[in-house]
């Protein structure tokens, strides 16, 4: 059935594209023809003054014309070839040619009777322009018509075979969604009660955290159709359609009740409205189109919309108020036993050695959504097929956690003995810093081949998951940072650009522990950030260059800090650096030794 469907899909787009090529060919044929003509009508051309000369000299043999053109055919004696030319006024020039011939000259003067054949040429030149506008909006209107109906009906129409047990990571949340699931498999259990089937559910979050397949799986799991559009789709370039679109979707959804309703990104069309023109103003009737069809639900209209976003902040307040969006439900960045569910259902369909214990891998992965954890298991996956492995081994999802996160290693790039060294010793910089800051968690690795834009790399294991940082640990974070630099200055008494990802991350760090989170004792617990300056005035004149100060001060503190760990320990630095030329890696074990004494 589907099949069938996309098939006469397919032909309808064949045909209309077809129709359109021919169309233009025809076109260009009249146009081509025309300007053919019009050429020929050059070169035989004679100007209607030269024209009058001839008539006085007597040179013009025959004069013929057809009632109610001004284009004439001039026969000259001696010359077999006729002349065209365009009289301005051809009751003005039979009087001429009249008395002419009464004078004496001899000039056959023949008027034909008007041809509608011979208007055609003409009419169609003149209709040409409108006529290939006609054709591009009734092409641009029929393909928006199957966009349409292809991403909103056919391709949409269908039940998803997802259901919760596909979707990992997310229990507490799962289990709000049985509700919904409730409400769409028994609403008269709920309407006795007196309850209202909530209109909207809101899920935010950052992206790949899993809120397009949650709603898969809770139409799955309600066994209703699911039908789907992003909020770009609504976006438009000709006035009305966005509106349009909002409409035909919502009819559908009233056709196929019980059903889901799933708008992605609705920061697309759900963003704050405002007064301006232009684009503006077409996504504010797309916005109220869609406030409209939401509050236009009945008791028995079983249809729950669903809409994720990354950015809630940017949504109307109109669509978020009770009888809307009742439900705001937060996605999160899973947690060690989510990131460990979510490898497992990731590794079904895949071939894992018996030696990778995916609870390491899960504890390494501390931050990565679902969808970077599909990923590292299908790079895993990809690398382990170029090596000729018969399984995926640790050492492949080891690299492919790597090229994920920091690119993908290349040892074919060349540098010099100086910029070797000045990494090797940067990089040993980061490593000894945070041997020696009781916050930073142990070092897994530094390298000194070059990964994607980086010339080297220092990795820390990530087994906690971290939900509050305290001040110490943020600013022993920006010790570490700037180890790299100190290593730089101390040993080899110079500077280079390797630090400019070090410094752009512990100044953020700096600005957000001032303007975000009131760590400053001076300026104290107030937020600074993304406020207007008129506003950041109201705390004192001046404020913009306390902030600076203190952003600056806590930059210079880690520096300095930074720079007293390396001296105190120059002999850590040194053989680290220097096993580091030789081996070009260190793993956990290699860099724990020279610290085991």
């Amino acid at each position: 059935m589907k099949k069938k469907k996309q098939e006469k899909k397919y032909n309808k787009i064949t045909s209309i594209v077809i129709s359109t090529i021919l169309v233009f060919v025809i076109i260009a044929g009249l146009i081509l023809l025309y300007f053919n003509n019009s050429k020929k009508e050059d070169d035989n051309a004679l100007a209607y003054t030269d024209l009058i000369k001839e008539i006085s000299y007597g040179n013009i043999e025959k004069i013929e014309m057809t009632v109610g053109s001004t284009t004439i055919k001039v026969k000259q004696k001696d010359i077999e070839e006729e002349k065209t030319t365009i009289v301005p006024n051809t009751e003005s020039f039979i009087v001429l040619v009249q008395q002419k011939v009464a004078e004496g000259n001899e000039i056959e003067l023949i008027q034909k009777p008007k041809n509608i054949l011979t208007q055609i040429p003409s009419f169609i030149m003149s209709f040409l322009p409108t006529g290939i506008m006609i054709a591009l909006f009734i092409l641009i209107f029929k393909m928006q018509g199957l966009g349409e109906k292809g991403k909103v009906y056919d391709d949409t129409e269908r039940k998803t075979k997802i259901k919760f047990e596909d979707v990992a990571g997310l229990e507490e949340e799962k289990e709000e969604m049985i509700e919904i699931v409730d409400f769409l498999k028994r609403p008269e259990k709920f309407t006795k009660m007196g309850a209202k089937i909530p209109r909207g559910v809101l899920l935010y979050g950052k992206p790949g955290t899993g809120k397009t397949l949650i709603a898969k799986a809770i139409a799955g799991e309600a066994d209703v159709p699911f039908i789907s559009m992003s909020g770009s789709e609504f976006i438009e370039m000709f006035a009305g359609l966005g509106a349009s679109r909002v409409r035909k979707l919502f009819e559908k959804a009233r056709k196929l009740s019980p059903c889901i309703v799933f708008i992605d990104e609705i920061d697309a069309i759900g963003s704050r409205r405002t007064s301006n023109s232009g684009a503006e103003t077409e996504n504010n009737q797309t916005l109220n189109q869609l406030l409209v069809e939401m509050d236009g639900f009945s008791s028995e209209e079983t249809i729950i919309v669903l809409a994720a976003t990354n950015r809630p902040e940017m949504l109307d307040k109109a669509l978020l108020r009770p009888g809307r969006f009742d439900r705001q439900i937060t996605i999160p960045t899973p947690d060690l036993k989510g990131r460990l569910d979510i490898l497992k259902i990731h590794a079904k369909d895949k071939k894992i050695s018996e030696q990778v214990n995916l609870e390491s891998v899960a504890e390494d992965t501390a931050g990565f959504t679902g969808a970077e954890l599909a990923n590292i298991l299908n790079e895993a996956a990809i690398i382990a097929t170029k090596r000729k492995h018969e399984d995926i081994e640790n050492n492949d999802i080891e690299e492919a956690v790597k090229k994920v996160t920091v690119g993908l290693e290349k040892h074919t790039r060349k540098y010099s003995d100086k910029d070797k060294k000045l990494t090797a010793y940067h990089e040993a910089g980061h490593a000894v810093v945070s041997r020696y800051l009781p916050t930073q968690t142990d070092v897994k690795e530094i390298s000194i081949i070059p990964r994607g834009v980086a010339g080297g790399y220092t990795m820390y294991k990530s087994d906690e998951d971290k939900y509050y940082i305290s001040k110490t640990e943020m600013k022993e974070k920006l010790i570490a940072l700037l180890g790299g630099r100190a290593g730089e200055k101390l040993v080899l008494n110079d500077i280079s650009t390797g630090a400019s990802n070090d410094i752009e991350v512990a100044t953020q760090i700096a600005r957000d522990m001032v303007t975000k989170y009131g760590m400053s004792d001076s300026l104290g617990p107030i937020d600074f950030q993304g406020k207007e300056p008129y506003e950041i005035q109201m705390f004192g004149e001046n404020i913009g260059d306390k902030i600076g100060q203190e952003v600056k001060q806590l930059i210079d503190e880690a520096y300095k800090e930074a720079l007293a760990l390396l001296q105190v320990h120059r002999d850590k630095l040194d053989l680290i650096a220097q096993a580091l030329l030789e081996k070009e890696k260190l793993n956990e074990h290699d860099f724990q030794k020279f610290f085991e004494e």
